[in-house]
């Protein structure tokens, strides 16, 4: 039986802690939790939030290599300093080293574990996770009552994640839309949320509209 539910994911609480200090938040969602943000503009996010995401996931890359050699296989991705990191690593000490290290990287707000406790996956089953985003992203184009290109979409043994800044109509719009689609086992949302007011502040052009027959 497939799973299409959501998984809430933790946040860590030292995220809790900043972003209660700041002003004039934007919410931010992980699955079913929701902690504050800052609220950015180009791209939904600022050009240089994408230059330090970019220089994050090097960094982690980085860390990740040095710890797990190759035992294992973990995809890094940053978006708006939010850190996810998925795949599958030998051992739980794996798993809790390479958080605890990537944590620390410059301008890493939050790290997300998603990495499973297993062996990694076959080149098979990443050719077909690849397959999967490749429908989701098509899907959320074809839709046309959200941006497609509001998300970062990420699957790993047929979860997908969904990443970005959105509303929270968009979120449950993106989610489901991808639900739908053939070999999905489950949808998980690591996304920070804004309102409709502030979307239309972004881009008025992605003020809700009707989804395509």
């Amino acid at each position: 039986m497939i799973d299409k539910t959501f998984r809430t994911v933790a946040v860590v609480a030292a995220l809790v802690a900043a972003a209660s200090a700041l002003s004039g938040c934007a919410a931010l969602l992980v699955g079913g939790a929701v902690v504050g943000g800052s609220l950015l503009a180009t791209d939904r996010r600022t050009s240089g939030a994408q230059i330090e995401d970019q220089a994050i996931e090097l960094k982690s890359n980085t860390r990740v290599r040095e710890i797990l050699g190759d035992r294992g296989h973990v995809n890094v991705t940053s978006y708006n300093r939010l850190v996810l990191l998925s795949g599958e690593v030998p051992t739980d000490s794996d798993k809790e080293s390479i958080e605890q290290s990537v944590s620390k990287v410059d301008n890493a707000r939050s790290v997300v574990n998603e990495l499973a406790v297993m062996t990694a996956s076959s080149l098979s089953n990443r050719s077909n996770d690849a397959l999967v985003t490749t429908k989701v992203k098509a899907t959320l184009v074809d839709a046309g009552d959200i941006s497609a290109n509001a998300f970062k979409v990420l699957t790993e043994r047929g979860i997908v994640y969904l990443m970005g800044r959105v509303t929270e109509r968009e979120a449950e719009r993106a989610s489901e839309l991808t639900r739908s689609i053939s070999g999905v086992q489950k949808v998980v949302r690591v996304v920070e949320v804004i309102t409709e007011a502030e979307l239309a502040q972004i881009d008025p052009r992605n003020a809700p509209k009707q989804p395509r027959p």
